[in-house]
Formats: C-alpha cells, structure tokens, sequence
C-alpha cells in the first residue's frame, strides 16, 4: 500500500526540560477521514539523552513514542520514527553538535546504539504500522567529512544492527545533500529510499531565513522560474528525480519523505507548482509526506497570501491544496 501523510513536530523542538507533545488525535481523525494513511514523526535526541550521554538514554520519554504509535495503530495509520537530530549530526545548526557523526567513533556508535534501543523497545510491531527512517537528510557529499563511502558504511552498519534484533523491520533511509542526492550504492540492502520535494528552492524557500540561499531572490513565479542555471518547470522537476526513478529500476521502493512550500511565495505559484509536483509524483507511483500539517508549510491555516481557507473537521484548511493531495494518491 501506498503511504500518503504529513509530518508531525510533536517531539521535534526541544528545549531544556521541556517534554514532549501529546499526541494531536483531532488531526489524526482529519487524517482518516480525508483517506491518509501515514505520519512522519521527526525526533530531536536531546529529549532523551542528556550532556552527549548516548548509552544512557532516558527511556520514560518513548512512553510519549509508544503513544503516538498506539493511536496510530487504532486509526491503521503507519507511523515512520525518524531521527530529525542524532548523535553528531542535524541539517539545522548542526554547529551544536559535541560529536561529528562521520568522523567521530563515539556518535557513530551512539547513533547505531540509539537504533537498537528502538528495535528492541518496537520488536514485534508489524511494519504495517512502524517503520524507522534513520537519519533526516544527511548532508551534502564533502561536508562535514561525509563521503559517500562512510554514510554508506554507517548505514549498513546500522541496518544490521538493527535486524540483528528485528528482522522484519521497514527502514528507510534519506537521500544525500538534504534528501536530494540519490543513492544506488545502497540499492541493494532493502531499504526504503526517501527523497524531497523542494526544488525549485528559489520558490519553496522564499524568503526563508533559515536557508542560506534565500537573500536577494525576487518573488518567485512558476512555471519558467530562472533559478540555479535552469528554467524550472514540470520538465525541469522531472528531470531532477531522473536519479531517484534510476535507483527504482534496481528495484528499490521511493517515497517522499518531506516536500512542501514556504508561506511566503505567492499562492497561485505556489498552487501551480504543487499541481505539477504532485502530479509527478502520481505518475511515478511514490507515496509522500507533506512537510508539515499545520504551520507555514501545511495545509491548516498556513498564512500564505492568497490562500482561500475552508472550515472542515474543525480547522480551516486549505481546500485547493487538500484537493491536489487527495486527488494525486493512486
């Protein structure tokens, strides 16, 4: 079955001493009832591991993990677990890190140590409701020391440990450089590949201060946007992916793990977009989720110019765009 959803930030920010959120039932019967089947759950490690400890994790925390996954379970939606901030990595303000991941013996450890606490503490769920997505988008090929040999030596290495323990675990894995980098060097170890949907960043990223790209870019328009060298449109974005139908046709499994629009570019590019984003990803029978539900990237009460909001199950949503999602599902 094809797995269709949102993510969820509800153990996402951290803060110290701050707890996880419970979790949103009314937007998992939003969920239901529009026909989505599927939650990301991003994580931040922080919240249960303390001064870099990473062999000491405060295992009360997952009581709020075991819960999101039981109401996921009552309603059968498939609840992915991803780790958003590891031991010595995170694509936002990675700088915080004690540890470098690709470099440094005592993160990779930790990192596979992490996955094995998962694997023990979830054995026996079906992978019709669980999966593990072990890293959010590790980084470009060069930085931080991260080559393709190492993320794959990590990977596998994790993998293993991982099915040492529960043999019958879906895993996911991110693609390179911030999801975007294919990688047929790990098409052969059944996994799941998760790429993104976020190009053209010129227009998704918009005026996002968080990105190091977003000063001095015009209001975007779309189709036929000037960005990166190239004129970006339905043909355009097809071709970006060509890497990822390639790794398929080695008979991997492609899901988008995150795309999405900041709410700052205008509403009717932002829509024509979508359209062709979405219906991409129609034709080639991948499954995604929408980065995220509610907030400047969602569908409920976004704040983008233009967007016109409909009052349904108890939120205003954003009715064209919930259409675009629900009518682009195989």
């Amino acid at each position: 079955m094809k797995k269709y959803g949102f993510n969820f930030q509800w153990i996402y920010v951290w803060d110290e001493g701050k707890s996880p959120l419970k979790p949103d039932l009314k937007a998992l019967d939003f969920l239901v009832e529009t026909g989505f089947n599927f939650v990301r759950i991003p994580t931040d490690y922080r919240f249960w591991i303390k001064n870099f400890d990473y062999f000491n994790p405060d295992e009360s925390v997952f009581e709020y993990i075991d819960l999101y996954l039981e109401e996921c379970k009552k309603r059968n939606i498939h609840m992915c677990l991803n780790i958003h901030r590891g031991p010595g990595y995170c694509i936002n303000r990675n700088d915080i890190e004690r540890d470098n991941l690709w470099l440094d013996r005592v993160a990779q450890d930790g990192f596979v140590y992490q996955w094995q606490v998962f694997a023990r503490r979830y054995k026996g769920v079906p992978s019709k409701y669980l999966s593990f997505d072990l890293l959010n988008e590790p980084p470009d090929i060069g930085q931080y020391g991260m080559t393709r040999e190492i993320h794959a030596s990590l990977i596998k290495r994790t993998v293993e440990a991982i099915r040492q323990i529960d043999p019958e675990r879906e895993i996911v894995i991110d693609g390179l450089g911030g999801g975007n980098i294919a990688m047929p060097e790990l098409a052969n170890i059944g996994v799941i590949h998760s790429g993104r949907g976020y190009q053209p960043m010129a227009l998704t990223h918009y005026e996002a201060t968080w990105w190091n790209g977003y000063k001095g870019l015009p209001v975007p328009t779309y189709p036929d946007l000037v960005w990166d060298g190239k004129v970006w449109n339905k043909d355009t974005i097809r071709e970006y992916y060509k890497p990822w139908r390639d790794v398929e046709e080695k008979g991997v499994e492609v899901h988008i793990g995150e795309f999405g629009c900041f709410n700052k570019t205008p509403n009717d590019v932002a829509l024509r977009w979508f359209k062709d984003l979405l219906s991409l990803y129609k034709e080639f029978k991948w499954g995604y989720s929408l980065w995220n539900f509610k907030g400047p990237f969602g569908i409920i009460e976004h704040g983008r110019d233009g967007a016109k909001y409909e009052d349904y199950y108890g939120y205003k949503v954003d009715r064209e765009l919930l259409d675009l999602l629900i009518e682009n599902r195989v």
